[in-house]
């Protein structure tokens, strides 16, 4: 499977997100996770567009 994560754009986002500036690394595992929650979430919302009989996905599936 394609990964949804773009590592050097979370790393990117880290840095701006952390306004004192002392995150200064991002260690593997936490991308690694990331990826899994979106799967994980994408997954629950599939189940709840089909539970409504929809062929669409919106963000109140999320």
């Amino acid at each position: 499977m394609t990964s949804i994560i773009n590592k050097s754009r979370v790393r990117k986002i880290v840095k701006e997100l952390d306004e004192s500036g002392t995150i200064t690394n991002v260690a593997e595992e936490l991308e690694d996770a990331l990826e899994k929650k979106v799967i994980d979430d994408l997954k629950r919302a599939i189940h709840r567009a089909k539970a409504n009989q929809r062929r669409t996905l919106f963000s109140r599936d999320l």
